[in-house]
Protein backbone atom coordinates (compact mmCIF):
# COMPACT_ATOMS: atom_id res chain seq x y z
CA UNK A 1 0.00 0.00 0.00
CA UNK A 2 2.77 2.44 0.94
CA UNK A 3 4.65 1.57 -2.26
CA UNK A 4 1.57 2.41 -4.35
CA UNK A 5 1.11 5.73 -2.55
CA UNK A 6 4.80 6.51 -2.97
CA UNK A 7 4.70 5.74 -6.69
CA UNK A 8 1.59 7.88 -7.16
CA UNK A 9 3.24 10.79 -5.37
CA UNK A 10 6.44 10.30 -7.36
CA UNK A 11 4.46 10.20 -10.61
CA UNK A 12 2.71 13.44 -9.74
CA UNK A 13 6.00 15.09 -8.90
CA UNK A 14 7.57 13.93 -12.13
CA UNK A 15 4.61 15.02 -14.24
CA UNK A 16 5.04 18.58 -12.99
CA UNK A 17 8.77 18.35 -13.60
CA UNK A 18 8.15 17.60 -17.26
CA UNK A 19 6.80 21.11 -17.60
CA UNK A 20 9.34 22.72 -15.30
CA UNK A 21 12.48 20.83 -16.23
CA UNK A 22 11.77 20.96 -19.94
CA UNK A 23 13.06 24.45 -20.34
CA UNK A 24 15.35 26.65 -18.37
CA UNK A 25 14.13 30.23 -18.13
CA UNK A 26 17.70 31.42 -17.83
CA UNK A 27 18.90 29.39 -20.78
CA UNK A 28 20.28 32.40 -22.59
CA UNK A 29 19.09 31.11 -25.92
CA UNK A 30 19.35 33.27 -28.97
CA UNK A 31 16.86 36.13 -29.07
CA UNK A 32 17.06 36.27 -32.85
CA UNK A 33 14.91 33.16 -33.20
CA UNK A 34 12.46 33.12 -36.06
CA UNK A 35 8.79 32.79 -35.22
CA UNK A 36 8.61 29.62 -37.33
CA UNK A 37 11.33 27.97 -35.25
CA UNK A 38 9.64 29.10 -32.04
CA UNK A 39 6.32 27.65 -33.17
CA UNK A 40 8.04 24.37 -34.07
CA UNK A 41 9.51 24.27 -30.56
CA UNK A 42 6.20 25.17 -28.93
CA UNK A 43 4.36 22.57 -31.02
CA UNK A 44 6.93 19.97 -30.00
CA UNK A 45 6.51 20.82 -26.31
CA UNK A 46 2.73 20.37 -26.66
CA UNK A 47 3.28 16.97 -28.27
CA UNK A 48 5.64 15.97 -25.43
CA UNK A 49 3.02 16.91 -22.85
CA UNK A 50 0.33 14.94 -24.69
CA UNK A 51 2.69 11.97 -24.93
CA UNK A 52 3.34 12.15 -21.20
CA UNK A 53 -0.39 11.95 -20.50
CA UNK A 54 -0.68 8.92 -22.78
CA UNK A 55 2.24 7.29 -20.99
CA UNK A 56 0.46 7.68 -17.66
CA UNK A 57 -2.51 5.85 -19.17
CA UNK A 58 -0.16 3.03 -20.28
CA UNK A 59 -0.67 3.91 -23.95
CA UNK A 60 3.03 3.56 -24.61
CA UNK A 61 2.93 2.99 -28.38
CA UNK A 62 0.80 6.08 -28.93
CA UNK A 63 3.06 8.09 -26.63
CA UNK A 64 6.16 6.99 -28.56
CA UNK A 65 4.56 8.16 -31.81
CA UNK A 66 3.97 11.59 -30.32
CA UNK A 67 7.53 11.70 -28.95
CA UNK A 68 8.79 10.90 -32.47
CA UNK A 69 6.63 13.64 -33.97
CA UNK A 70 7.91 16.07 -31.36
CA UNK A 71 11.50 15.09 -32.15
CA UNK A 72 10.94 15.81 -35.86
CA UNK A 73 9.72 19.31 -35.04
CA UNK A 74 12.61 19.87 -32.64
CA UNK A 75 15.08 18.74 -35.26
CA UNK A 76 13.73 21.37 -37.66
CA UNK A 77 13.84 24.04 -34.95
CA UNK A 78 17.42 23.07 -34.11
CA UNK A 79 18.54 23.59 -37.72
CA UNK A 80 17.86 27.30 -37.35
CA UNK A 81 18.93 27.68 -33.70
CA UNK A 82 21.92 25.53 -32.77
CA UNK A 83 22.64 27.59 -29.64
CA UNK A 84 19.40 26.77 -27.79
CA UNK A 85 19.95 24.26 -24.98
CA UNK A 86 16.18 23.92 -24.43
CA UNK A 87 15.77 22.44 -27.89
CA UNK A 88 18.61 20.00 -27.23
CA UNK A 89 17.07 19.11 -23.88
CA UNK A 90 13.79 18.12 -25.50
CA UNK A 91 15.61 16.34 -28.33
CA UNK A 92 17.35 14.27 -25.68
CA UNK A 93 14.12 13.74 -23.75
CA UNK A 94 12.07 12.59 -26.76
CA UNK A 95 14.87 10.34 -27.96
CA UNK A 96 15.23 8.81 -24.49
CA UNK A 97 11.48 8.25 -24.28
CA UNK A 98 11.58 6.32 -27.57
CA UNK A 99 14.36 4.13 -26.21
CA UNK A 100 17.49 5.45 -27.89
CA UNK A 101 19.59 6.18 -24.81
CA UNK A 102 22.87 6.60 -26.67
CA UNK A 103 21.49 9.27 -28.99
CA UNK A 104 19.65 10.97 -26.12
CA UNK A 105 22.86 11.21 -24.13
CA UNK A 106 24.57 12.95 -27.05
CA UNK A 107 21.83 15.60 -27.20
CA UNK A 108 21.95 16.17 -23.44
CA UNK A 109 25.74 16.49 -23.47
CA UNK A 110 25.61 18.89 -26.41
CA UNK A 111 23.08 20.99 -24.48
CA UNK A 112 25.34 20.98 -21.42
CA UNK A 113 28.23 22.17 -23.57
CA UNK A 114 26.12 25.29 -24.24
CA UNK A 115 24.82 25.69 -20.69
CA UNK A 116 26.48 23.42 -18.10
CA UNK A 117 24.11 24.39 -15.29
CA UNK A 118 20.85 23.86 -17.24
CA UNK A 119 18.55 22.36 -14.60
CA UNK A 120 16.36 20.35 -16.99
CA UNK A 121 19.23 18.78 -18.89
CA UNK A 122 21.08 17.87 -15.71
CA UNK A 123 17.96 16.24 -14.27
CA UNK A 124 17.04 14.33 -17.42
CA UNK A 125 20.62 13.22 -18.06
CA UNK A 126 20.68 11.97 -14.48
CA UNK A 127 17.48 10.03 -15.15
CA UNK A 128 19.06 8.52 -18.24
CA UNK A 129 22.05 7.46 -16.17
CA UNK A 130 19.73 5.81 -13.64
CA UNK A 131 17.91 4.01 -16.46
CA UNK A 132 21.22 2.75 -17.82
CA UNK A 133 22.53 1.70 -14.39
CA UNK A 134 25.22 4.40 -14.19
CA UNK A 135 24.31 5.63 -10.73
CA UNK A 136 27.69 7.29 -10.14
CA UNK A 137 27.13 9.48 -13.20
CA UNK A 138 23.58 10.23 -12.05
CA UNK A 139 25.01 11.37 -8.72
CA UNK A 140 27.36 13.71 -10.62
CA UNK A 141 24.34 15.36 -12.24
CA UNK A 142 22.72 15.59 -8.81
CA UNK A 143 25.82 17.32 -7.47
CA UNK A 144 25.57 19.91 -10.26
CA UNK A 145 21.96 20.59 -9.21
CA UNK A 146 22.75 20.66 -5.49
CA UNK A 147 22.99 24.43 -5.17
CA UNK A 148 20.18 25.31 -7.59
CA UNK A 149 17.44 25.36 -4.94
CA UNK A 150 15.14 23.82 -7.55
CA UNK A 151 12.70 20.96 -7.74
CA UNK A 152 14.83 19.18 -10.33
CA UNK A 153 17.32 18.40 -7.55
CA UNK A 154 14.68 16.78 -5.35
CA UNK A 155 13.18 14.82 -8.22
CA UNK A 156 16.52 13.41 -9.37
CA UNK A 157 17.52 12.66 -5.80
CA UNK A 158 14.29 10.70 -5.31
CA UNK A 159 14.78 8.76 -8.56
CA UNK A 160 18.32 7.84 -7.57
CA UNK A 161 17.17 6.68 -4.14
CA UNK A 162 14.28 4.67 -5.59
CA UNK A 163 16.09 3.40 -8.66
CA UNK A 164 14.17 0.13 -8.40
CA UNK A 165 10.86 1.78 -9.28
CA UNK A 166 10.49 2.57 -12.96
CA UNK A 167 9.17 6.13 -13.01
CA UNK A 168 11.28 8.31 -15.30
Amino acid sequence: MMNKIFIIILTLLLSTSLMAAGSDSSSGSSSSSSSNEESLYEDAVKLVKRAGKLEKKDKIDKAKKLYSQAFNKLEKAYKSDKKNPDILNYMGFTTRKTGNFEKAEKFYLEGLSLKPNHNGINEYLGELYVQTNRIDKAKERLEVLKSCNCKEYGELELIIKTKGSKVY
